[in-house]
């Protein structure tokens, strides 16, 4: 969240920002409510330094044997005038607090202002393949394999599922094992493995609620929510925690299963991998020193970026505009990966990222798989993660750091429709062998 103070002071950038973003939150309203709250404050206070200076001339009129009914009154009066501003001031507190939570953060002088057609692509990798024959899509590729059974998974839950079987569930695990080995061993992240579920507190740390609550899956009993992704379980581990500057950076790596609604609001007619409720992904998370986390944010980058290139699938680089960031980010970039049988799918926006139209540039043939994003201190405020200056001993809000290292549904789409043969079968990548027995391809 935005700090109270900041936003006093700089009502007009918040503004500014808000409009940026194309979001309706009513900035006056909520500058009121705090001048209400902070009258409130004062007034109870004022009420407080009364009380205590009766209580002081009561003792005073005791120690002279003097009647003190009259100050008892009066005291009498003002602790139930108190009681009754106490009252009051929770009531507006609570809503202040609300309102706070719901300010999103303020975008980056490098992003790009506007909607999503102002982002902008900051690279390409690889050049996309061209078949001797019509690519088909990745449902049908799985079908006629047996790898992937939509309809099974229909009837297990509902739509917008997938039972990954044989080859399919294969080249899943075979796709998380080289992630997470190649960002432990070559890009030094620390893999843990959370729960997959968290409390409603968690929620709020890392921003998904109290805005996108109807987008999440809750356990009502327990107030318990599956997660969406693992950053919100990651950043967590800190809540509450202050480091000394020379522990920067903390970089944590993890697969876990992600849980998503929202793709239940693009229609039962969504076929495949593109929009699924459920899906694995492996995350990276980091906790930095404010001076370094663009930097951090850059490296964080080409670690997701690896993972591609050595898939040896063409893909671009996206730098969100304002208007199409996430609740909670200040700068963030998508990758896009190239899939020559994918359909035509409806723009989405999800946690993170967009896949959006940009001008000019279909959007049947990219998928986002992974949203790179720094947000600052804007998570940290919210679960109270701070570090020690080295040099001053200042205490400081840390700013994190996430991104998708990579999400496997699209991803899986991508390596079917690239590598996909006349024949029918699909070659395995070549980083990927090992982790399938050796082999070369996957045949029916």
């Amino acid at each position: 969240m935005l700090d109270i103070k900041f936003i006093r002071q700089n009502a007009q950038l918040v503004r500014e920002a808000l409009s940026a973003r194309g979001d309706d939150f009513d900035l006056d309203q909520f500058l009121e409510l705090d001048e209400k709250r902070r009258s409130s404050i004062k007034e109870i206070d004022d009420l407080r330094q009364k009380q205590n200076k009766a209580n002081e001339e009561i003792k005073a009129l005791l120690g002279n044997k003097k009647d003190i009914s009259g100050k008892v009154s009066e005291m009498k009066k003002v602790s139930e005038e108190i009681s009754g501003l106490k009252i009051q001031f929770k009531e507006i507190e609570e809503k202040f607090e609300g309102e706070l939570l719901n300010i999103p953060n303020i975008s980056h002088s490098s992003t790009p202002q506007g909607n999503a057609s102002c982002n902008k692509i900051v690279k390409t990798w690889g050049k996309p393949k061209e078949f001797s024959f019509k690519p088909l899509s990745h449902v049908e590729i799985a079908e006629r394999l047996g790898i992937i059974d939509f309809k099974a998974a229909a009837k297990i839950c509902g739509s917008n599922f997938a039972l990954f079987k044989s080859d399919g569930a294969k080249l899943e695990r075979a796709l998380v094992n080289f992630m997470l080995d190649l960002h432990t061993k070559e890009h030094s992240y620390k893999e843990v493995l959370p729960p997959f579920l968290v409390n409603r507190t968690s929620m709020v740390t890392t921003g998904q609620l109290p805005r996108l609550e109807e987008d999440m899956y809750r356990l009502k009993e327990e107030d318990y929510f599956l997660i969406p992704t693992a950053e919100v379980p990651i950043t967590n581990i800190h809540r509450d925690d202050t480091f000394n500057e020379k522990e920067l950076p903390i970089c944590y790596v993890s697969n876990t299963a992600c849980f998503r609604r929202e793709a239940g609001s693009y229609g039962k007619e969504t076929k495949g991998l593109s929009r699924v409720h459920q899906f694995n992904k492996v995350e990276l998370v980091k906790f930095v020193a404010q001076e370094d986390s663009y930097q951090e944010l850059e490296k964080l980058v080409a670690n997701a970026c690896r993972v591609i290139e050595l898939l040896e699938i063409p893909y671009r680089l996206v730098l969100l505009a304002s208007g199409d960031l996430s609740f909670a980010a200040a700068k963030c970039y998508d990758i896009e990966i190239y899939a020559p049988g994918a359909d035509k799918t409806p723009p989405s926006k999800v946690s993170g990222g967009s896949t959006c139209a940009r001008k000019g540039i279909p959007m049947d043939k990219w998928l986002e798989v992974s949203s790179c994003s720094n947000f600052e201190d804007f998570q940290a405020r919210r679960g109270n993660i701070r570090y020690r200056e080295k040099e001053t001993g200042k205490m400081r809000f840390v700013h994190t750091l996430n991104g998708s290292g990579v999400a496997l549904a699209r991803l899986v789409i991508s390596i079917l429709e690239n590598y996909q043969q006349d024949d029918g079968s699909v070659i395995i990548p070549q980083v990927l062998r090992r982790y399938m027995d050796g082999r070369e391809r996957i045949t029916k």
